[in-house]
């Protein structure tokens, strides 16, 4: 007899011979075939992510006034706009990768900070006498002064330590851990860059499928799918629980299509290594016999059928790797009736 069997997660059609007799056909023929063919399979895992964005930080206050204007959580900040207000005074965004740790002005030695002050200038359009460099001459003075005035400040020509914030690129804002009112320091604000990524922690054990640059698919709350490649992969292991991972940060093709979803779950399929010219049949074909072994039915010219017993390779995309005696590509093989 037959019935039907989960192996491994799969369905297939468990053989009971009786008395060592080839068990009958199922009722109604054979059903479906399909052909051995040879082709190339890809093993893939599906893995638990966490969509959010990169570069999360802490905006840090300056220390003296009284915060007067804070943004929102949500809000996404540019170069030049304003990342919190003390003593009705704006404290804008400059892009760069250094913090300004001295007050910059006429005198000053030079420095990176001082590039990092005369490209914003540039960019904000304060700044076409000056050339871009380490050196603080009086044209970023002047450059400065008319920056000053669009931000209703004194026109000064100097930048204190205090008087900008400086991040790589555009923040959007996660938390607002302070309040208007309150003394402008300590931890004001949470942030995190703008772009959408997924991370994924990575058991050690499937590292194969963790390759920069891969392609990937993510599954979306709600059931939509979107690509991305694997954009990072780290280079330390981290044991949480008996569970040893690796961290894998995946960027998405289009971010538009997560909208403004920030710390959802999402199901992350990955691409492994690649099986070139192995012979496969549909999942479906497989028979599992009473010996704990599988095989396929191959049906003969004049509709005859006979078992071959086959070893089972690399499962992916609903077909597997078999192989043995009389295994051939082309070879008429049943899909039988569950």
């Amino acid at each position: 007899m037959r019935k039907a069997l989960i192996a491994g997660g799969l369905a297939v059609v468990l053989l009971a011979g009786c008395d060592g007799e080839e068990p009958a056909p199922p009722a109604g023929g054979p059903g479906a075939t399909t052909k051995v063919t040879k082709t190339d399979l890809v093993e893939t895992r599906q893995v638990d992510g966490t969509l959010g964005y990169a570069g999360t930080g802490t905006i840090r206050g300056g220390g003296s006034g009284t915060l007067t204007w804070l943004p929102k959580p949500g809000d996404v900040i540019q170069r030049g706009e304003r990342v919190y207000g003390v003593d009705n005074r704006r404290i804008p965004l400059l892009y760069g990768g250094l913090p300004f740790w001295r007050e910059l002005g006429t005198g000053v030695g030079d420095g990176p900070d001082v590039e990092i002050l005369e490209r914003n200038l540039k960019e904000l359009g304060f700044g076409d006498s000056i050339t871009v460099d380490d050196h603080f001459t009086a044209a970023t003075a002047a450059a400065v002064r008319r920056w000053q005035k669009k931000l209703g400040q004194r026109r000064t020509g100097r930048v204190a330590a205090g008087d900008a914030i400086v991040r790589p690129g555009a923040v959007r804002v996660a938390e607002v851990k302070a309040q208007t009112g309150s003394p402008a320091s300590g931890d004001l604000l949470t942030s995190t860059g703008t772009t959408k990524q997924v991370v994924v922690d990575l058991p050690a054990a499937q590292s194969a499928y963790g390759v920069k640059g891969a392609k990937v698919t993510v599954g979306l709350p709600g059931g939509g799918m979107a690509g991305g490649r694997i954009t990072t992969v780290g280079t330390t292991a981290t044991a949480t629980d008996g569970k040893v991972t690796i961290p894998v940060t995946i960027t998405l093709d289009d971010p538009a299509k997560a909208g403004a979803l920030d710390g959802a779950p999402v199901t992350v399929h990955l691409s492994g290594p690649k099986h070139k010219g192995v012979l496969t049949v549909p999942v479906d074909a497989l028979l599992a016999t009473a010996d704990g072994h599988y095989a396929v039915q191959v049906l003969e010219t004049g509709g005859a059928t006979r078992l071959v017993p086959v070893e089972l390779g690399v499962f992916a995309n609903g077909r597997v790797a078999v192989t043995g005696a009389g295994v051939t590509e082309g070879l008429t093989v049943t899909v039988p009736r569950s």
